[in-house]
């Protein structure tokens, strides 16, 4: 068998897998929820529903609210590099902008989602 046949058959065969794994795996293949950074993101828009009292503060006096930072979360990156894990809590720090401006914010977690599945937000600031 010469080199353009077995290139021929390669290509129809990856074509044809192509077109098996697109419907047996759907919206699945393009969907990237299932990155460290989208796995936090999801996870802290259905879950951040606290603040602390000085970040309420710092949120009203740049007229915000969570469902607002919730809704925002989306355009944000969460900065694994500042973020801190202890033996029962995650730390992470959150950049992106929020209601037109560019903010950072610290969400404290616990590493255990059955013992409490709230995330707090600790502090919110510009960036």
């Amino acid at each position: 068998m010469d080199l353009k046949r077995r290139i021929k058959l390669f290509l129809i065969g990856l074509g044809l897998g192509s077109i098996a794994a697109y419907f047996i795996f759907g919206s699945r293949l393009t969907n990237g929820a299932w990155t460290p950074q989208e796995r936090v993101k999801l996870r802290l828009k259905s879950t951040l529903v606290h603040a602390t009292p000085a970040a309420q503060a710092h949120l009203d006096t740049l007229h915000l609210d969570l469902a607002t930072l919730r809704a925002s979360l989306d355009s944000c990156t969460v900065d694994f590099g500042d973020s801190r894990r202890t033996d029962d809590s995650l730390y992470y720090v959150v950049k992106g902008k929020v209601g037109g401006q560019r903010l950072r914010f610290h969400v404290a977690a616990l590493r255990n989602y059955e013992i409490d599945s709230t995330a707090t937000l600790l502090d919110i600031g510009p960036r």
